[in-house]
C-alpha cells in the first residue's frame, strides 16, 4: 500500500515508480483540500496508472468521511486473508502432528 496526498504533488507515482508498482493499494489523501491546491486527480490517477495498471486505488478524507467505508472494507478483506492464510497453516501443522501420531512417532 502507498498513502499519497494531493498536496505531495500528482506527478508521485512517477517519482517513485518502484513503490507505486510494487503497491497493491494507493490511498489518494485529503481529497477534502483539493479546492485549495494545485492538484489534477485524472493526471495522478493516469501516472498510477501507467506505472501499475491493476492498482486498486481509494481516495479519501479523514475529516469529511469520503472514501472511509471504501477503506475499511479494503481493511477487513485483508484481515480475512491473514486469518485465512493462519488457519491454513494450523491446519497443515494438526495433520503433521496427526500423521505422527498415526505412526507412533514423538
Amino acid at each position: 500500500m502507498v498513502v499519497l496526498s494531493v498536496t505531495e504533488g500528482e506527478d508521485k507515482p512517477l517519482k517513485y515508480a518502484n513503490m507505486f508498482a510494487a503497491a497493491h493499494l494507493m490511498v489518494l489523501n485529503k481529497i477534502d483540500l483539493l479546492p485549495y491546491v494545485d492538484f489534477d486527480v485524472a493526471r495522478c490517477l493516469d501516472y498510477a496508472r501507467r506505472v501499475n495498471p491493476g492498482m486498486q486505488i481509494l481516495q479519501l478524507s479523514a475529516k469529511t468521511g469520503d472514501g472511509m467505508d471504501a477503506w475499511l472494507d479494503w481493511v477487513r478483506q485483508g484481515q480475512q486473508r491473514v486469518l485465512a492464510e493462519q488457519v491454513g497453516r494450523l491446519e497443515a501443522k494438526l495433520a503433521t502432528v496427526r500423521a505422527r501420531l498415526g505412526q507412533g512417532v514423538r
